[in-house]
């Protein structure tokens, strides 16, 4: 990356989350990318049938906006919903959550964390 607070997709490598199948997330703005102390905003891409296992975020609150694509999105004891492109979903800090993209077409979609989670994809998360 060239820039100190530009960033594109194509430049940032991209990893695969623990307690998700057939996903891969790249970190657009963060602590490492562009310095950002309070929040962190990743690229995610799940293909059909594939997503998050439940699992829940104890010290970060997380929202995901969806780009394209359709998933099922369950938070705690909500009812599951379906989420289509243009919606956005939020996850309290501790509260379980599951998400199952359900498309033919990979469902993509930004998510944000605050603070920053630096995830670990070693490091499994319940």
């Amino acid at each position: 990356m060239s820039s100190k607070y530009f960033v594109r997709l194509s430049d940032v490598p991209g990893y695969h989350p623990a307690n998700h199948h057939g996903t891969t997330n790249r970190r657009l703005i963060s602590p490492d990318t562009v310095g950002a102390r309070h929040m962190e905003i990743l690229h995610g891409t799940i293909e059909k049938n594939q997503g998050a296992l439940p699992h829940a975020h104890p010290d970060l609150e997380q929202a995901c906006y969806v780009l394209a694509g359709r998933a099922l999105v369950q938070v705690g004891d909500e009812p599951q919903r379906e989420v289509v492109p243009g919606d956005a979903v939020f996850f309290p800090a501790g509260v379980p959550h599951v998400v199952t993209a359900v498309s033919d077409e990979p469902l993509q979609l930004l998510v944000i964390y605050a603070p920053p989670y630096g995830e670990n994809p070693a490091q499994v998360v319940r």
